[in-house]
């Protein structure tokens, strides 16, 4: 009986360790003059998941200022969705890029 009375207190007693939350990065696609617009509207809706409308500006965005934030990530799932884009467009033929940064 003791040692489950101990068992309780030790349990009762340790300090939980503060979970800490991953570092975030962020994908950023880059402008090119090949790459279409529909095609960059394409991999923000299938790969980033934004809704059309938020594509259209989000793809405007890039346009207009060579580069642009599409989404902050772990960085596993940053990475993944960066060489999920670059894999799409190799396989449509276009030179699009996007970069893993920290935040």
């Amino acid at each position: 009986m003791g040692l489950l009375q101990n068992f309780d207190t030790d349990l009762m007693t340790r300090s939980r360790k503060a979970v800490q939350e991953p570092p975030r990065y962020t994908c950023m696609l880059h402008n090119d003059h090949f790459t279409t617009r529909e095609f960059v509207v394409y991999v923000l809706v299938t790969v980033f998941q934004l809704s059309e409308t938020a594509a259209q500006k989000k793809m405007m965005e890039v346009h207009r200022q060579g580069k642009g934030s599409v989404g902050n990530y772990a960085y596993d799932i940053a990475r993944t969705k960066a060489m999920l884009t670059e894999k799409l467009a190799k396989e449509n033929e276009y030179p699009l890029k996007c970069t893993v940064e920290p935040i």
